[in-house]
């Protein structure tokens, strides 16, 4: 007879489950985003000028997280009615799989506009994926934690997103060691493909976790609602609305230092590429350890003020962190990653997850923190490197919109603590 594991042991296993799964899908994820200035733009969009073929390039960036509330809704949905466990099987498969098959995505010089097209196919793919993932990984985490411990169950999670772009840039610079040219031809391919041997390894963890205790009891007491998202829009759609407005400055600032800072140092300040990946894993380093810091410390003082002390630091440190990277000095940039994103960013996005988690009721946490997360994104995240090379471009070449867009962010995140600070009270009387 096969004993019965530990609480311990499941809520660690839990853990695993749920940042590997986060790793691998952010591996994935965050690899497009570092490659469009090396490959993607000059390969799959070669007839346009550079400044059009990598806004083009990026538009694939923006459409993965356009289409992520649409996956969101679907996997969400039966997250909330079959479970967390089965969902997030299918969303991993489906990651890897996307992420796969860009490695072997033939360029625009071997079968013309059909490569774009097929790049976009399976960015689609991806942010289908995606979309799911993340509520179901957090809940992984979340409604198996102790409550007296549930921001730093919470915050482990979130991890995920350092972890995948570290694994990733590591990846790129090993593939970058035998030159440009070797990896713009070929190489780059690789870190795509080997995808597959994540997928397996955290197919393989998630396959010994039963479902989450407060799921389980959902469905022992007969109150799986059949039509989670009409439940949701119905009963809390103000909860939706905050969670929006809570991801905003959490979500637009990192994009903007992890993946539209690749470009902008490499093309107007003249660093080498290696240095700004190395800059930016240095920060995602520092964070991957930060996060359950500061998930560990909203236990103790309260998930707002750990999540707003990171927003007013954010605002605070956009400039100085262009100021740095305009020293063209790969240890001044290495400074500023570290501040920005293994810093600031961290305050954040460690409670996040938790801070949206405890909005909403079991019954529908998945559906109500996957619509307000990944409507966010889909605002706020996808669009950032985007906007912020058109801010640029219409700047004559000058960073000085970004910080003020990070501030006006700042202050919608703001708000949005505040309301739900006051529904919180609110609900007390």
């Amino acid at each position: 007879m096969t004993p019965t594991p530990s609480a311990r042991t499941v809520q660690r296993r839990a853990l695993i489950g749920s940042v590997t799964g986060s790793t691998i899908e952010w591996y994935d994820f965050l690899l497009y985003g570092t490659v469009v200035p090396l490959v993607f733009a000059p390969q799959f969009f070669p007839e346009s000028d550079p400044f059009v073929a990598m806004m083009l390039a990026y538009f694939g960036h923006a459409l993965t997280f356009l289409i992520r509330p649409f996956g969101g809704i679907i996997f969400a949905s039966i997250g909330d009615r079959i479970g967390r466990k089965k969902t997030l099987v299918v969303t991993l498969s489906m990651m890897g799989a996307g992420t796969m098959a860009i490695g072997l995505l033939p360029t625009y010089a071997q079968i013309g506009v059909a490569a774009p097209l097929l790049l976009f196919a399976c960015r689609i793919v991806q942010g289908l994926a995606i979309g799911g993932e993340w509520g179901g990984a957090l809940l992984l985490a979340y409604e198996y934690a102790p409550n007296n411990k549930r921001g730093l169950f919470g915050a482990i999670p979130q991890t995920g997103v350092t972890w995948g772009l570290i694994l990733g840039n590591i990846a790129l610079l090993i593939a970058m060691i035998p030159g440009e040219a070797a990896f713009t031809s070929w190489i780059w391919r690789l870190p795509f493909l080997a995808s597959f041997i994540l997928i397996f390894l955290g197919l393989w963890i998630r396959k010994e976790l039963d479902e989450t205790p407060d799921f389980q009891r959902v469905k022992d007491a007969g109150a799986i609602e059949r039509n989670p998202l009409l439940a949701t829009l119905r009963e809390y759609w103000r909860e939706v609305l905050i969670a929006i407005a809570v991801k905003a400055v959490e979500t637009a600032p990192f994009y903007i230092f992890a993946t539209f800072m690749v470009t902008y140092a490499t093309e107007s300040q003249g660093y080498d590429k290696s240095t700004v990946l190395l800059a930016i894993m240095v920060g995602a380093v520092v964070a991957s350890v930060a996060i359950p810091a500061c998930g560990a410390l909203s236990d103790r003082f309260g998930r707002a003020r750990v999540y707003v002390g990171g927003v007013i630091a954010l605002a605070l440190v956009s400039l100085p962190y262009f100021l740095l990277a305009d020293l063209r000095n790969a240890l001044a940039l290495i400074v500023a990653s570290l501040v920005a994103i293994g810093i600031a960013w961290s305050f954040v996005t460690a409670t996040l997850g938790t801070m949206m988690g405890e909005f909403f009721d079991a019954k529908i946490r998945y559906t109500g923190i996957t619509l307000g997360y990944q409507i966010g994104a889909a605002i706020f995240s996808g669009t950032a490197p985007m906007l912020a090379m058109w801010m640029v471009h219409e700047a004559g070449g000058h960073w000085w919109p970004i910080p003020i867009y990070i501030a006006a962010l700042a202050v919608l995140s703001l708000v949005g603590v505040g309301a739900a600070r006051s529904r919180a009270r609110a609900a007390t009387r």
